[in-house]
């Protein structure tokens, strides 16, 4: 594992996977100068899933509280809606496991993180190949409709992009799919992916 020593933290209410995609609004002070500041040095900062408190700045003493596995991402475009607001377009990268969390005076949460090697590449196994197939129809619908929310190219040879694609837009709990992201094999993330899907007749079974 890599060490990143002071890697900034976003705490969210959403999973960022490796590899996928993540559209925000940045309008508080403490992202807009950590955009600025990864823009300037062409660094990443971290993604990681609220499980208390909010994303936004609160006064008092509301507690916030996040999962210690999270996503680097990286920024991919960055638009001034108006000023002061900023809609950013990132991409996930490696996973990574976060030290104790420390918050600076201006409200943003530091960490020092260990990376998380990235998923080996991976054919999907044989018996998984109609949640593949699904995928590509899903891709295709989403296609018609105007709106893919992934990033090309696609990947459907990799059981980890397949199973980490199919997390994104299933409607399971945060904490499903927290678990599902924290999982370091592949086939076993697209075969629980499979066996979701199966069970909502999604696909069929064999």
């Amino acid at each position: 594992m890599t060490e990143l020593p002071a890697l900034p933290l976003f705490p969210l209410q959403t999973v960022l996977f490796p590899g996928g995609l993540l559209s925000l609004k940045v309008f508080e002070a403490r992202y807009l100068d950590l955009v600025s500041r990864c823009l300037r040095e062409n660094t990443a900062f971290g993604v990681v899933c609220l499980n208390q408190g909010s994303d936004l700045r609160q006064t008092g003493n509301e507690r916030v509280r996040f999962e210690p596995v999270g996503v680097l991402a990286t920024l991919q475009s960055v638009d001034a809606e108006q000023p002061g607001i900023l809609r950013v377009r990132c991409l996930g990268g490696q996973r990574f496991r976060a030290g104790t969390p420390r918050e600076q005076s201006d409200g943003l949460w530091m960490a020092d993180v260990r990376v998380i090697d990235a998923d080996a590449p991976l054919a999907p196994p044989p018996e998984l190949s109609a949640t593949v197939v699904a995928l590509s129809h899903a891709i295709e619908s989403l296609r018609a409709q105007g709106h893919v929310p992934f990033t090309e190219p696609f990947h459907m040879d990799d059981a980890g992009w397949v199973a980490n694609r199919w997390c994104e837009i299933l409607p399971i709990s945060l904490a499903a799919k927290q678990k599902l992201m924290e999982l370091q094999e592949p086939a076993l993330r697209l075969k629980l992916v499979d066996e979701f899907l199966r069970g909502k007749g999604v696909v069929q079974d064999r």
